[in-house]
């Protein structure tokens, strides 16, 4: 089976109220644009979203956050292998990550990419 990080815990218990509110369409939708990317870059990912042919029961909002994992992993391996050096790497993957992710932050929140 496919790691979805079920090893946090049971999904039910969080509820979503830091979350950003989206339907389960539009959450379907960011987990196949994610899982797209994340293969793009890594090793392909099983097509077990629900009506796909490896159907795992989990939801879409679970997938997002678990291919959106394996595709942060996936950009920080090529980090690693891509840089020159390894103080190069830990610029890029620390203080250039950093702030790349401030800034998206600092955006407005939108809804599903269409």
């Amino acid at each position: 089976m496919h790691d979805h990080g079920d090893d946090f815990g049971r999904r039910q218990t969080e509820g979503d109220a830091e979350a950003v509110q989206r339907t389960e369409d539009e959450w379907l939708d960011i987990a196949r644009y994610v899982r797209h990317a994340a293969n793009k870059v890594g090793p392909q990912l099983p097509l077990c979203l629900p009506g796909e042919p490896e159907e795992c029961g989990r939801s879409a909002q679970q997938h997002v956050l678990a291919w959106s994992a394996a595709l942060k992993a996936a950009a920080h391996h090529i980090i690693e292998q891509s840089a020159p050096s390894k103080a190069r790497a830990a610029h890029v993957a620390g203080p250039l990550y950093r702030r790349r992710l401030a800034e998206l932050r600092a955006q407005p929140t939108v809804s599903a990419p269409h």
